[in-house]
């Protein structure tokens, strides 16, 4: 199968309907990211195409050219651009209800919770929007836990994380990475977290003591490169916590919700974290939504008027969420990540030593190493959007690969062709 960023049917960007119902004239690629430029913040550096239209694994640019879409959003779009389950939980529950507050119940956030229940082996939800919100809700619930149930002097709380981690960017999170382009210039830091080696269990355990309230670590670290730890030490990971008397937290935002072939990615060691936090593919796509799942115990440590979001847990973000969280149900998902995981491994395996250097995968999720030589991570992007298949770079000369989970084996071997083919 060849890919090439050709046309669709169209021949050309065309006008598009307004605010008011009117239409505006159409601008081409250039013309928009040229506008962008002048008119948005400069904390990205996307790829130069400009995505109009999208459905299943394909997007269309606003002169009509289609491409592959190996990155799925950071694996937000897990089950792929418009699945039609999801855009109709949206569609109907658009038609009746999309925003209470808190301040008074609805009808679909029970729901939402109990198949989350379910799906996790959890007790408990917090629903939030955005993976950084999930991540801070957990470290002020790790803390509260720690002064309430622990018994740590107040004030003296510390979590343990690893290096490399990747949690979100406010500013607490950003005070325990250690990619600097994140840090510089945003201090000062929030204190009380330790930075150990992520893979290295006689450090983290060396950092336990009585003052810790919680591990945060991602089961696979994926802007990092897709880094996936020895086996064991997830549940090193566990254990360790357990004798010390703290709280495992599994940040799954971008691992969790099938992307490596299970459910969760801590299921490949059969681990069950205090706390689990979700993102990302939890909106479909469609809407952000996340959420903190965990143990009744230590979930209750929150009180009314304590913590709080707006828009979290609102009825649309439910509607969708309960719609992904029956799609996870039924476990096909799970299935297509792990049968095509092996379709994606056989495929960068052929390339080692022809332009690819190394890769780490896991279900339908990959980091590979360009030969240097060959470009940055960025070129290699550059060069396969010419090819008609959407990466993005991290870290160099490493790209991500992490396709919809409803790829075809047929388009996922075009694409490694593509690979192949830009490596040549």
């Amino acid at each position: 199968m060849t890919l090439t960023p050709e046309r669709s049917g169209a021949t050309g960007a065309t006008a598009r309907p307004d605010s008011v119902g009117g239409t505006r004239p159409a601008r081409s690629s250039a013309e928009l990211i040229r506008a962008e430029q002048d008119t948005l913040a400069h904390n990205y550096h996307p790829l130069p195409v400009v995505v109009a239209r999208a459905e299943g694994v394909w997007v269309e640019d606003v002169e009509g050219r289609r491409y592959l879409d190996l990155l799925a959003g950071y694996s937000a779009l897990n089950f792929g651009h418009r699945h039609p389950g999801l855009i109709d939980a949206a569609h109907r529950q658009l038609d009746v209800l999309t925003l209470t507050s808190r301040a008074f119940h609805n009808d679909r956030l029970a729901g939402f919770a109990e198949g989350l229940a379910a799906l996790t082996g959890l007790d408990m939800t917090l629903p939030m929007n955005t993976g950084a919100e999930a991540v801070e809700s957990a470290v002020k619930i790790a803390r509260k836990w720690a002064y309430e149930v622990k018994g740590v002097a107040p004030g003296a709380a510390t979590i343990v994380v690893a290096d490399g981690n990747f949690h979100g960017r406010t500013t607490t999170i950003v005070s325990f990475s250690t990619d600097e382009s994140a840090r510089a210039g945003f201090g000062p830091f929030t204190p009380g977290f330790r930075v150990v080696p992520y893979n290295d269990l006689p450090a983290l355990e060396a950092a336990l003591d009585d003052t810790t309230a919680a591990v945060l670590v991602e089961p696979i670290q994926g802007e990092a490169g897709v880094l996936i730890p020895d086996d064991g030490y997830l549940a090193g990971v566990r254990e360790a916590t357990r004798r010390a008397g703290c709280l495992f937290i599994a940040d799954e935002i971008q691992s969790g919700l099938g992307r490596t072939g299970t459910t969760l990615a801590v299921d490949h060691e059969s681990v069950r974290p205090d706390l689990l936090l979700l993102g990302k593919a939890l909106g479909g796509g469609i809407v952000p939504v996340s959420a903190v799942v965990g143990r009744r115990d230590v979930m209750s440590v929150l009180r009314p008027g304590e913590h709080g979001s707006t828009f979290g847990g609102n009825p649309l973000a439910a509607a969708v969420g309960s719609a992904v969280v029956d799609l996870l149900a039924t476990g096909e998902y799970q299935r297509r990540a792990a049968e095509l995981g092996e379709v994606l491994r056989e495929g960068l395996t052929a390339l080692l030593g022809r332009g690819v250097t190394g890769f780490r995968a896991r279900g339908l999720w990959a980091g590979v190493d360009i030969e240097p030589s060959l470009g940055t991570g960025r070129d290699i992007s550059e060069r396969l959007m010419a090819e008609g298949v959407l990466v993005k770079d991290t870290h160099g000369t490493t790209i991500r690969i992490a396709p919809p989970l409803t790829i075809t084996a047929d388009e996922l071997r075009g694409a490694l062709g593509a690979l192949e083919k830009v490596l040549g």
